[in-house]
């Protein structure tokens, strides 16, 4: 449900978000993903991206955040609040250029040393006699094995479509936009343009964009379910910690609920406060008085 590494939780929501982007990549289609401010688009896409590790390193200079994930062929963009077509184009065209040389790279440095010491071995026993002879033949067939293999994942690594998730698609204007289209045509890839709700009429507005969307996702906010298990198993984000069994009060519970309304951020943000406010009153239980507390000292808008 959740990685111990990061300390991500794969919700339902996250696993039909998942299933859209797989899709999106599979077949090389455009796909828009949109949903209300605070509900996990964002760490959802970094989670997806790389599920090791959710703030991966730049792999390469960009005017935009470019984040990686060679696992599963991923690239997240997130253009900068002021952008133009040409660095759009600069930017997704070093992806393209940088994405596979990054894959070859890391192939080379697992696989050269493998093929190297074969090599070695079939050189040690190359016109030998006797056993060596026996010797060298089973060397030499292991090392044209292990080199076949190592041109077909080089090959595959050529050819296997990437995907290139665009966050806060809301910033692009039409020509940006066309910029997408430009190099989405030159093929190999798919995109999934993440943004709020209406992102999905107003690039209905661009049709030779638009005709090249294969999937739309609404991404919802955590079912009630969701947000149970969650609570019931203990789980806490990053900077606050709830007691070892949980939140396991129900009047407190079902008041954490209505509060943060299936939002991920404000769900955060709440038990981040409820944490302070136990060590605080040196508390040892989540109670409604604790939530309600714990509410009055956000602002709480729309997140």
């Amino acid at each position: 449900m959740s990685s111990a590494d990061t300390g991500f939780i794969e919700t339902k929501e996250y696993r039909r978000f998942k299933d859209f982007c797989d899709a999106c990549r599979t077949y090389q289609y455009i796909g828009l993903c949109y949903g209300v401010p605070g509900v996990g688009k964002t760490v959802s896409a970094r989670y997806y991206t790389n599920p090791k590790k959710l703030l991966p390193p730049l792999s390469w200079p960009s005017e935009g955040n470019v984040e990686k994930g060679l696992d599963n062929q991923v690239v997240l963009y997130t253009p900068s609040v002021v952008n133009s077509p040409g660095q759009i184009g600069r930017d997704l065209g070093r992806c393209r250029i940088n994405f596979n040389a990054c894959l070859l790279s890391r192939l080379e440095k697992e696989e050269k040393p493998k093929l190297e010491e074969l090599e070695e071995y079939k050189n040690y026993t190359r016109g030998a006699g006797g056993e060596l002879a026996g010797a060298y033949r089973h060397h030499q067939q292991a090392y044209f094995a292990a080199y076949k293999q190592y041109r077909a994942r080089r090959q595959e690594i050529r050819e296997a479509p990437m995907l290139v998730v665009i966050d806060e698609a809301d910033r692009l204007k039409m020509g940006s936009l066309e910029q997408v289209r430009a190099i989405f045509d030159q093929g190999g890839m798919g995109v999934v343009f993440i943004g709020m709700p209406g992102l999905e009429k107003r690039l209905a507005r661009y049709p030779q964009l638009y005709s090249r969307v294969g999937f739309v996702h609404e991404f919802q906010p955590l079912s009630q379910e969701d947000v149970q298990r969650l609570l019931r198993e203990g789980w806490s984000p990053s900077g606050g910690s709830l007691p070892e069994e949980g939140l396991i009060d129900e009047d407190a519970l079902a008041t954490l609920i209505r509060i943060a309304e299936g939002k991920f951020r404000l769900l955060q943000r709440l038990l981040q406060q409820i944490s302070l406010v136990m060590q605080v009153n040196r508390l040892d239980k989540v109670t409604r008085e604790v939530v309600e507390a714990a509410r009055e000292n956000l602002v709480i808008g729309n997140t």
